[in-house]
């Protein structure tokens, strides 16, 4: 089964340089972090360094991109960061990346590698098809505060990853939700990379491919399509 995903015709007015690719992958095996995943984000962690050349993260081009796009849905792009931007910090400090699963570490080494910002969601847990939207701020949001969950709204006009349920990311890549993400159960999955002007097409396809190609490593045998990049405009 294709998910169907749709970018909202004000999200393209907000971001005309917005490009995503998107991978669908059923008969995944995920499991715990093991020595493969961590190689993969150390490698990814020195990818990233050799990139910036001793910039910091928000300094490379693509995340200043990406700033001024949460600048101008009014979020606070110092204090909720886009994915990318937060992983790349996190690589390059002492705590060095988080081990979380087999699935998102490799989209987490990928994202670092190419800073570019990808999530992974759990297809079987998506209800509808997803769709990129500006919030009118009456949507549901199901988080997790003091290791309870809890509900909470987007701002008006924040841009939201949701499907017929709900918000499954805020702030467009910034927290993704506890009901659709990847945990050690999932079998199904779609992968989100996304990218602004000035980054070329190319590279996000390049990184698409990349993890395809261990999607395929790690669950041998699983069916993974890539999609073709989706530009806005």
């Amino acid at each position: 089964m294709t998910l169907t995903l749709t970018v909202s015709d004000d999200v393209r007015a907000l971001a005309p340089g917005f490009t995503h690719v998107a991978i669908e992958a059923h008969g995944l095996v995920n499991g715990p972090s093991s020595e493969a995943s961590a190689a993969l984000l150390d490698d990814a962690a020195r990818r990233l360094a050799v990139r910036l050349d001793g910039r910091a993260p928000h300094e490379d081009p693509h995340m200043a991109a990406w700033r001024e796009a949460y600048t101008a849905f009014g979020s606070k792009p110092s204090r909720t960061r886009n994915s990318a931007e937060a992983l790349a910090r996190r690589a390059l400090s002492e705590a060095g990346l988080p081990r979380i699963n087999l699935l998102v570490d490799l989209y987490n080494a990928v994202s670092v590698a190419h800073l570019i910002p990808v999530g992974g969601e759990d297809a079987d847990r998506i209800e509808g098809g997803m769709r990129l939207t500006r919030a009118t701020g009456e949507e549901d949001f199901v988080t997790v505060v003091g290791g309870e969950e809890t509900f909470e709204h987007p701002d008006a006009g924040e841009v939201v990853w949701r499907d017929d349920a709900g918000v499954t990311c805020r702030r467009w890549n910034w927290r993704q939700g506890p009901r659709t993400r990847l945990t050690e159960r999932t079998t199904s999955g779609i992968f989100l990379l996304e990218s602004l002007a000035p980054m070329p097409v190319a590279e996000v396809t390049e990184a698409a491919a990349e993890l395809a190609e261990l999607l395929a490593k790690f669950s041998p045998g699983a069916d993974i399509a890539v999609r073709a990049p989706e530009p806005s405009g």
